[in-house]
């Protein structure tokens, strides 16, 4: 078995992956996370996750890269990282009673061989209607301030929810794990 590396310097990844039981290390990429003109979403997450794999791949010559990227869309709006608490109130007022669409771009790349499998795995989470009051004590408790759409589903984020959707919830905090399985079952590594 090749050895894996997640290409991220992601703590939230990093635990979803150790679930997985398997032996991994971990390093930041350098790439550029700019959106390209005209670059819907979907395509953001796809190339940026290529990208954070293939920047591995020269330092981590024979191994199973994985690499991820994950950005939230109301409406036509790509959602980033609030980074600051004004921001992150700006973004939670604006999902208060709509949907928010997760895409997390995912790509498993086989540095020895070259192969290299992407995919983009969404999952929505209806927003209850939220007051101001509530949302601020929500960010003073748990400041997501490095999680897109200004939230932690693993942790009190939930209770801004009032349901979510799709096939796998591993990808709302980041990492699409039973996608990422089906991609390390074609490279031979067998779960469970």
């Amino acid at each position: 078995m090749l050895p894996l590396v997640l290409a991220s310097s992601s703590p939230y990844r990093r635990e979803l992956l150790a679930r997985l039981r398997l032996p991994f290390t971990w390093s930041a990429p350098d790439i550029d996370e700019s959106r390209r003109a005209n670059e819907d979403a979907e395509a953001l997450t796809r190339r940026l996750s290529q990208e954070k794999a293939q920047a591995l791949s020269a330092t981590h010559p024979q191994h199973l890269i994985i690499g991820s990227d994950q950005v939230a869309v109301l409406g036509a709006q790509i959602l980033g990282k609030p980074h600051t608490l004004e921001r992150a109130c700006e973004q939670l007022m604006a999902a208060s009673g709509n949907s928010v669409v997760f895409l997390t771009g995912l790509t498993l790349l086989n540095s020895a061989t070259g192969q290299q499998q992407t995919d983009c795995v969404p999952f929505t989470v209806h927003f209850r209607p939220l007051s101001e009051a509530q949302i601020m004590r929500y960010l003073t408790a748990e400041q997501p301030f490095d999680c897109a759409g200004s939230f932690k589903a693993e942790g009190l984020g939930i209770s801004l929810f009032r349901s979510t959707e799709g096939s796998d919830s591993n990808s709302l905090i980041g990492l699409p794990l039973i996608r990422l399985v089906d991609m390390l079952h074609a490279n031979g590594i067998e779960l469970p």
